[in-house]
């Protein structure tokens, strides 16, 4: 594989490794405070299509964007009331979450089924001045869009407010332990149900990116494909830390355009069927080595995950 071909492969990695990145860093920032959301992927079809009828709508970008970060929360709030308030199981209803999110998508979506987006209403690309001119690392990382720079920003941004700020401690303490916060006086339900809507947000964004970014024209099948599934992974692959999930997702990214690459390099011993289902190979394999409870806790998955809190059975 020569260099052009390599740097195009690792460009295209970052790029689809981008709605990964947004997704997984938002379950993150759920799982934290405690909740397991399992809902990602209907999110982020929801977003989607949201994106997509409002950027048809108005051509605009930045309008359609907040419709699908609102669209996304909007699911997060549900899924917040019933596993928050009404201590419903949390699987069940991140579950119910995807069903009911493709559902309303194809529904709202069924109209403008393979309608192109507005080219206008688009993300293209912005190179870095100067910092788009280096060997190599200027083709793969500098030659994006705002999206993907924004991403490495929001990451840096989760880090510092996770493991540097006091708002962040008090995340990472209901997470752990519920009741021990509750008992210092913070105020649990409330700093779960905030966190739970802006991994929501996030999930929404990652949907609105692929739209104008990715796919440019909505297809329910070939819109966000599973890989909401593959976000809620990415977050058990990196420990629940922000940077290795940015790293995940590239990683991800990469084995999502590997068919690609290696035909573009000549590679045929390999069936591309198999290299297409290597993503999800590899996020199965993810989830069942990290299954046992032992492993999960050695990873750094939060004491209290999935687990309903009340004041009065503390």
């Amino acid at each position: 594989m020569n260099d052009s071909v390599l740097a195009f492969t690792l460009a295209a990695a970052v790029a689809a490794g981008t709605p990964l990145a947004l997704a997984a860093l938002g379950e993150l920032i759920t799982e934290r405070s405690g909740i397991l959301n399992l809902g990602v992927e209907g999110m982020m079809l929801l977003g989607a299509v949201t994106t997509f009828l409002v950027a048809s709508a108005t051509g605009s970008t930045a309008l359609a964007m907040l419709a699908g970060a609102a669209a996304g929360a909007a699911l997060a709030l549900a899924h917040a009331a019933l596993s928050i308030s009404l201590r419903a199981n949390q699987i069940v209803s991140g579950l119910a979450l995807v069903i009911f999110g493709t559902g309303l998508s194809t529904y709202l979506g069924r109209p403008v089924e393979g309608v192109p987006l507005p080219p206008g209403a688009r993300i293209t690309r912005t190179s870095v001045p100067l910092l788009q001119d280096l060997p190599f690392l200027g083709r793969v990382l500098f030659q994006q869009d705002l999206v993907v720079y924004a991403t490495w920003v929001l990451t840096a941004l989760t880090a510092l407010y996770l493991f540097r700020t006091r708002p962040g401690l008090a995340l990472r303490s209901v997470g752990e332990s519920p009741a021990t916060a509750d008992a210092m006086g913070l105020r649990v339900n409330t700093i779960r149900y905030v966190h739970t809507v802006i991994g929501g947000v996030l999930c929404g964004v990652a949907g609105a990116y692929l739209i104008l970014a990715r796919v440019p024209a909505w297809s329910q099948a070939a819109t966000t494909n599973g890989i909401g599934f593959i976000a809620i992974a990415l977050v058990v692959f990196a420990s629940w830390r922000p940077w290795r999930a940015l790293l995940g997702a590239y990683i991800f990214g990469l084995a999502l355009r590997a068919n690609f690459a290696l035909q573009a390099a000549g590679v045929t011993a390999i069936p591309a069927e198999f290299l297409a289902m290597a993503p999800y190979l590899l996020t199965i394999l993810v989830l069942i080595a990290l299954s046992a409870s032992d492993l999960r806790h050695r990873a750094g998955a939060p004491e209290a995950l999935g687990l309903a809190y009340a004041r009065e059975e503390r």
